[in-house]
């Protein structure tokens, strides 16, 4: 991470897993594996690290995705040992350990809690109540206030008692659990062992279990946690259960009032019910019910639950965060309780698009939008907002929804993936990430491509049995960098394309270059698009930071059935920038002009400060450009549900919201709706308005 975050940004780095040279791994025999590293230790917490690595890394593991033993039953263990052992016999030292094979156990320690001083005692011997007290606590002795004597802190403090240890494993695979089963480094943490003196043993109050049911559900595992005495056991690998209920309470609510004013724009949310999710391939086992004794207490984690470990008399389990299931009906009710109009306002915007002809305002219809179906593109913001995520709002990205020739993500900022599901649902998520055809990120500012590493991983497991070629993903040089150095602990399945041989000029001196397959990502990038419906993707350097790029998108004209030819739509998207003269240019008669509006007008210095840009300078941008729509995004986070605009702007114009979708066959609406969108946000409008802006600025 260090090709993008700031070196004083960079806190409790360690490597404990060195390699040698670029493209060499370090081997097994030559790592101490049963070892203990401390990388954080202070009066607050002690953390410790137990690399964990599967017995054999290259052979073929049973359990993983794909194997015919994923059909057997999970209590079969002694068949399973005997399968992995004959594969250890098998394997060869030779067999590379890839750092990505390996998982880590963390212990959290907690320091020795101290007794409470006896005030009482303390009386007794002489000790007035000040500042003697705190030596006392601190572990130190005081003289006697009324006495000929010196009081030890034994004389007054209750005793004291061992802090809190919680134990964080990930044992993903069972050749992994072979390894976990005879760690030295755990034997002090055991309750039941004969290996150590019962005075040095170390009690285990929490052990949160990121290991998938595959191997939690096994004899071997389950006897493992056994070890661990009355320790609470927290199953929290893998749950399907906790997609059923939105996590993001607040954003959900929104997005269930902005689907009731106006589903074209805000279809209902993916979300899918537990009975659905039992279907789905990738979740369909659920857990079964742990065969444990009962002094050995376990139980499935939630979302939002808790495990309080200080104060100590709160020690324990806590639920009161637990999400409850989510009811639309219910927040409809309240909606339309609190805003009566909201009704009416639902029902006109029904009534505008039955009466629909194909203009605005007097603006006549592009003519690429002729004889537009509604699956030809579709625009969804999964992300509006800026720096970093807030309740309402994601960090950028937007999905340009090709439907049968497949998709383009435009920035893949932190939570993307989420943000896909609660769009699609799960499987509709799958789908989408299949069917990338490309990735294009803007620039190497985490809030824009935090996310991409996650979206890759889960298309190269979902696409592992079928034929396929690397996804093309587009971006600054930096980003490079950083993919390459994480394909050093997983394959990503990609092939990069520096973003400055995508911009106009380089795409002339391509086509001009006789000897084409020179560069084979130009290359394949030229034939997907093609094959996605599209005739160019330039990319356009913008006012921000280095190597900061805007994004220009052209669909391939086409004709229509009776011969006419229709030219293709162009798609721009800024990027972060301050108003740019060459983006302008290049978006002339844009059919969508998606544009940054970081702050509100009144804001200007720090727009420029910051290089973004305000709302009027976006729309300003659009108008030049002589954009049919123009998409304000990329909000600061101090507009938390709706941002400051003026009324005036929005003739061609409207604000974006996360989940938005924008189909093109839908454009000719799009002002047409802000209005009542506002209606929904009157509130918020109001407080925005009334703000100190000078107080509030918290922006990168």
């Amino acid at each position: 991470m260090k090709s993008f975050v700031p070196n004083a940004a960079m806190v409790h780095t360690h490597s404990v897993l060195s390699t040698h040279g670029s493209n060499e791994v370090a081997s097994a025999d030559s790592m101490k594996f049963d070892h203990l590293y401390v990388p954080i230790v202070d009066e607050v917490v002690k953390i410790c690290a137990i690399p964990l690595r599967p017995r054999c890394s290259k052979v073929c593991d049973p359990m993983k995705e794909g194997s015919s033993k994923l059909n057997a039953p999970l209590v079969d263990d002694y068949h399973f040992a005997e399968d992995l052992q004959a594969q250890m016999k098998n394997s060869t030292a030779e067999d590379a350990l890839d750092p990505g094979d390996i998982s880590v156990v963390y212990i959290c320690e907690f320091p020795e809690i101290k007794g409470k001083l006896d005030r009482d005692k303390a009386a007794e011997l002489g000790l007035e109540s000040g500042p003697k007290y705190g030596e006392l606590k601190r572990g130190n002795p005081v003289k006697s206030d009324h006495l000929d004597r010196t009081i030890h802190p034994c004389d007054v403090m209750e005793p004291s008692f061992p802090g809190p240890i919680v134990l964080l494993v990930d044992c993903p695979t069972l050749s992994h659990l072979q390894e976990l089963s005879s760690l030295q480094s755990l034997t002090l943490y055991y309750s039941n062992t004969s290996e150590q003196p019962v005075e040095m043993c170390k009690k285990v109050n929490c052990l949160i279990h990121l290991s998938p049911a595959s191997v939690t559900n096994t004899t071997a595992y389950e006897q493992w946690m056994t070890r661990f005495g009355e320790a609470q056991h927290i199953m929290a690998g893998h749950e399907p259960k906790n997609i059923e209920i939105p996590i993001l309470k607040s954003s959900s609510r929104i997005a269930a009032k902005l689907n009731y004013l106006c589903p074209q724009f805000f279809p209902a949310p993916g979300f899918l019910t537990l009975k659905q999710l039992k279907s789905l391939p990738s979740v369909s086992r659920f857990p079964r019910e742990l065969s444990l004794p009962t002094s050995c207490r376990f139980i499935y984690a939630e979302n939002l639950l808790k495990f309080n470990l200080l104060p100590y008399k709160d020690l324990g389990l806590d639920n009161s965060g637990v999400a409850d299931t989510f009811s639309r009906t219910e927040i409809i009710d309240e909606l339309t309780s609190e805003i009566p109009e909201i009704v009416s306002a639902s029902e006109h915007i029904i009534q505008l698009w039955h009466g629909n002809n194909g203009t605005n305002g007097g603006t006549p219809l592009p003519s690429c939008l002729e004889g537009i179906t509604r699956e030809d593109m579709e625009i969804v913001l999964l992300g509006t907002g800026s720096s970093q995520p807030s309740k309402y709002r994601n960090v950028s990205s937007i999905f340009i929804n090709l439907f049968s020739k497949g998709g383009i993500l435009l920035d893949c900022g932190e939570g993307t993936l989420g943000q896909l599901k609660r769009r699609f649902g799960v499987e509709g998520a799958d789908e989408a990430v299949k069917g990338l055809r490309c990735i294009w990120i803007s620039h190497i500012h985490a809030d824009h491509h935090a996310g991409l590493a996650r979206i890759l991983t889960l298309r190269r497991d979902l696409l592992n049995e079928t034929p396929h070629e690397p996804l093309i993903v587009v971006g600054p040089q930096q980003l490079e960098i950083f993919l390459d150095r994480y394909q050093m602990l997983e394959d990503l399945d990609m092939q990069f394309l520096d973003s400055r041989d995508t911009t106009k000029s380089s795409w002339e001196a391509f086509e001009l270059n006789e000897d084409n397959d020179a560069n084979g990502s130009a290359s394949r990038l030229k034939n997907t698009l093609r094959e996605s419906g599209l005739i160019s993707l330039n990319s356009v350097p913008v006012i921000h930071c280095p190597q900061a790029y805007g994004i220009v998108l052209k669909a391939a004209d086409k004709t229509n059935v009776i011969g006419k030819m229709i030219p293709g739509w162009k798609i721009v998207y800024s990027g972060d920038t301050r108003p740019c003269p060459e983006l302008v240019e290049a978006s002339r008669g844009a059919t969508v002009f998606i544009h940054e509006a970081t702050f509100e007008d009144g804001m200007v210095e720090e727009a420029i400060a910051k290089n973004h840009s305000t709302m009027g300078e976006a729309v300003d941008a659009g108008d030049a450009a002589g954009a049919y729509r123009v998409i304000l995004t990329h909000f600061s986070q101090r507009y938390p549900k709706i941002p400051v605009f003026d009324e005036s702007y929005m003739n061609k114009a409207c604000v974006a919201f996360d989940l938005m979708s924008v189909n093109l066959a839908d454009l000719p609406m799009l002002p047409r709706v802000l209005p009542y969108l506002k209606l929904l946000f009157r509130d918020e409008i109001v407080v925005h308005e009334s703000d100190d802006v000078n107080s509030a600025i918290a922006e990168v």
